[in-house]
C-alpha cells in the first residue's frame, strides 16, 4: 500500500525557510520585540498587496474581526448577517460585541453566502454584513456591496482564508473592512496574527486605538481598549512570507488545476470558480456524495491526508443551536459532503500524482 511506500501527505505543510529565520534573528538582535517598526512595515506592505490605504495589525484573525466590528460601532441590540458554513470565529466575533449573528444560507457551488438569502434576512436591527471568502474563493462582493449600500449597512469581509484573492483583479479586503488571519496553515503565516484592511481613516484609527488600550500617546487613554497588538517577531515572519504570496498562490492554483484534470471523471463534485474571480485555493474542497467519512478513512490508508471544513455548521453548534431554530439546507448539506484535499505549495509533482491515484483507489475500495 502507498502508506507503506511513501511518507504521508498532510493536508497542510507551512513553508518556512531562511528568509523567515533571518527576519526573526534581526528582530531578536535589535532588542525591540514588541510592536514597532517591523509591524509598521508589515502593515504598509500588506496594504499595498490589498490595494487599500490602511492595514492595521492585530493579534490574530478572530480579533481582527472583533476589532473591525467594534470600529463600526456595532454592539448590543444590533444584528449582523453572516454565513452558517464557516469556522465559528466570525459568529463569535459578532457575539463578543454584544450583537447577534443572523445566518443566511450559502451558494452550493462556491460555499459563499447567497445574496438572495442575505436580502431575506435583513431586519430593522441589521447593521452589517459579514461575508466569508471561504477556502480562498471570494464571496460575491459586488452584489453584497450593492445590498449594503442600499440598506445603509457596514460591510466587513472575513478574508482569513483569502490572501491574494480577487474579483476582476480587485483584491478582497477593499470592498469593506477586510479581516485576515496569519495562522500557520494560511497562505501567508506569521505563526499567529491578524490584519484589518480598510480605506476608511476613521476605521483604521479606531482599531489602532482599541488594539493598544485606547492610547494614542503612552499612558494617555482616550477610549476603552485592550491589548490586541502584534509583535515585531510575528510581523517579521509575516513580512518575509508576504514576498512569496503571489508565487505560492500561483503554485496552489497550478496544483488545483492538476487535481481537477486528474479527478475530472472521479464522480466527486470538484471546486467551481466564478468567471472573473481569482480563487487562491487555501483549500481544494470537493463534495463526496456518499459515505464521506468512510472515503476519508480509505484515503488515509492510501497515505493521503484530508480534512472536513466544517463538520457542523455554526447554527447547529451547541452554543447557537438554542437561539437559532432555522434550517439552512445548503450549509447543512455541505457539512455532510465536503472534504478538502492537499493543495499547498510545498507539494511535489509526485505527491500531487499520489493524491490523484489515492483518491481513485479510495473511491474504488
Amino acid at each position: 500500500m502507498l502508506k507503506q511506500m511513501h511518507a504521508f501527505i498532510p493536508i497542510a505543510r507551512p513553508m518556512v525557510g531562511e528568509d523567515e529565520l533571518d527576519a526573526v534573528r534581526a528582530v531578536l538582535t535589535s532588542g525591540n520585540l514588541a510592536q514597532g517598526a517591523v509591524v509598521a512595515a508589515f502593515e504598509d506592505a500588506f496594504a499595498a498587496e490589498c490595494g487599500v490605504r490602511y492595514a492595521v495589525a492585530v493579534t490574530n484573525g478572530t480579533l481582527a474581526l472583533h476589532a473591525a466590528l467594534l470600529a463600526h460601532g456595532i454592539g448590543p441590540g444590533d444584528e449582523v448577517i453572516t454565513s452558517p458554513f464557516t469556522f465559528i470565529a466570525s459568529a463569535n466575533a459578532i457575539r463578543a460585541t454584544g450583537a447577534t449573528p443572523v445566518f443566511a444560507d450559502i451558494e452550493p457551488e462556491t460555499f459563499a453566502i447567497d445574496p438572495d438569502a442575505v436580502r431575506a434576512a435583513i431586519s430593522p436591527r441589521t447593521v452589517a454584513l459579514l461575508p466569508i471568502h471561504l477556502f480562498g474563493h471570494p464571496a460575491p462582493m459586488p452584489e453584497l456591496r450593492a445590498i449594503a449600500r442600499q440598506h445603509g449597512l457596514a460591510l466587513i469581509e472575513d478574508a482569513c482564508q483569502a490572501h491574494g484573492a480577487a474579483i476582476d483583479e480587485v483584491p478582497v479586503g477593499g470592498y469593506g473592512a477586510g479581516c485576515f488571519s496569519f495562522y500557520p496553515t494560511k497562505n501567508v503565516t506569521s505563526g499567529e496574527g491578524g490584519m484589518v484592511t480598510t480605506n476608511d481613516p476613521a476605521v483604521a484609527d479606531a482599531i489602532r486605538l482599541f488594539r493598544s488600550h485606547g492610547m494614542r500617546r503612552r499612558y494617555y487613554h482616550e477610549v476603552f481598549g485592550l491589548n490586541y497588538r502584534m509583535t515585531d517577531l510575528l510581523a517579521a515572519i509575516g513580512l518575509a512570507q508576504l514576498k512569496h504570496l503571489q508565487t505560492w498562490n500561483a503554485i496552489r492554483a497550478s496544483h488545483a488545476g492538476i487535481l481537477t484534470s486528474g479527478l475530472y471523471d472521479s464522480g466527486l463534485k470538484l471546486p467551481t470558480v466564478r468567471p472573473g474571480y481569482t480563487h487562491v485555493f487555501h483549500q481544494y474542497t470537493v463534495r463526496v456524495r456518499e459515505d464521506r467519512d468512510g472515503f476519508r478513512e480509505r484515503l488515509k490508508d492510501e497515505g493521503v491526508g484530508s480534512e472536513v471544513y466544517y463538520p457542523v455548521p455554526v447554527h447547529q453548534q451547541q452554543i447557537y443551536a438554542g437561539a437559532c431554530t432555522e434550517e439552512f439546507p445548503e450549509a447543512e448539506r455541505a457539512s455532510r459532503e465536503v472534504l478538502s484535499l492537499p493543495v499547498h505549495p510545498s507539494l511535489t509533482d509526485m505527491e500531487i500524482d499520489r493524491v490523484i491515484v489515492g483518491v481513485g483507489n479510495a473511491l474504488r475500495r
